[in-house]
């Protein structure tokens, strides 16, 4: 299985991500190029057995880098993805000291509706998503979020 995972990683989160989930998916016998999104050319994106496309979420959606490369990408109808999102971990109220409930956080964050929207409008068919955590914006990602790399993986090996 080949697999082009394009990613816009600003802090580096995102890359760490992509780098884990190409050695997951080399212990299963696929091979993964990763790209940053500002090094690649979204009319000219290789074929490949699934698309792989991550990125942080910035005001609750993908980053702008991102948005507009998914826009002008030039990809097959019928093309599998899978989808990563990095985002803050929710902090706790800054009056109340409550911390959010996760469910409550993921009404207003739309990283992986945004980019899913993008690609179904073109034909795509998605194959598995995941949001990783990160404790503050610049990093560290949070505790076991390789987990949720190897589960994104094995989603993807089906």
């Amino acid at each position: 299985m080949i697999i082009e995972y394009y990613h816009a990683s600003k802090y580096g989160n995102g890359a760490t991500v992509a780098a884990e989930f190409a050695a997951d998916m080399a212990a299963k016998g696929a091979t993964v190029h990763v790209h940053h999104v500002k090094d690649a050319r979204p009319d000219r994106i290789p074929a490949a057995d699934l698309y792989a496309f991550s990125s942080p979420t910035h005001m609750g959606r993908p980053r702008g880098a991102m948005r507009r490369f998914l826009k002008k990408a030039v990809l097959p109808t019928g093309a599998r993805y899978a989808l990563v999102a990095t985002a803050m971990a929710p902090q706790p109220d800054a009056k109340t000291g409550i911390v959010p409930a996760l469910t409550d956080v993921e009404r207003w964050r739309r990283t992986i509706p945004v980019m899913e929207e993008l690609l179904l409008a073109k034909g795509l068919v998605k194959v598995a998503d995941t949001t990783v955590q990160v404790v503050a914006s610049e990093g560290p990602l949070e505790d076991g979020w390789q987990s949720k790399v190897r589960a994104l993986a094995d989603a993807i090996q089906g």
